[in-house]
């Protein structure tokens, strides 16, 4: 998580590839034609412009802002299993996990929309929102505080 965040202070999405899904995996994971296509052209850049737009969020004074955790919604957890979302195989999945940071002594915090949990370590796989009705980067529910996590389903 450390890495995705100094991607987002620094608006550097190649600081994060430690933080997301391995390509490898995915292309082990998906059922799809041209997964390999899929996972560049739709999650990595994704995952890009939410980078963007959490660095907007932090605005001018980005580099001041500090971890605090990311707190994972563990009761949340969820078997994924195999055929569906195409996939292959099964995983496990948490959604809505927040990130939790402090910006001029204030506390304020945002939403990651899925990890998966591959081979015991667990990776985002969808900062911003899954679905997308624009090809634009997405701030899962900022919020002044810590907020709190929802349920949510997969894909």
């Amino acid at each position: 998580m450390s890495a995705l965040w100094e991607a987002i202070v620094t608006n550097s999405s190649s600081f994060a590839s430690p933080a997301f899904f391995p390509e490898g995996a995915y292309e082990q994971l998906k059922t799809i034609h041209d997964a390999q296509a899929d996972y560049e052209d739709r999650l990595v850049h994704d995952y890009s412009l939410d980078i963007a737009a959490a660095n907007d969020l932090l605005g001018a004074g980005a580099w001041s802002a500090v971890l605090v955790r990311v707190d994972v919604p563990t009761d949340d957890g969820h078997w994924v299993p195999p055929g569906v979302c195409d996939n292959r195989s099964g995983y496990f999945e948490v959604a809505n996990s927040r990130i939790v940071y402090q910006q001029g002594g204030v506390i304020h915090s945002f939403g990651i929309a899925s990890l998966i949990s591959w081979r015991g370590v667990w990776y985002v796989v969808h900062l911003g929102a899954i679905l997308r009705s624009r090809d634009a980067g997405e701030v899962e529910d900022p919020e002044l505080g810590a907020g709190t996590s929802a349920p949510s389903s997969t894909c």
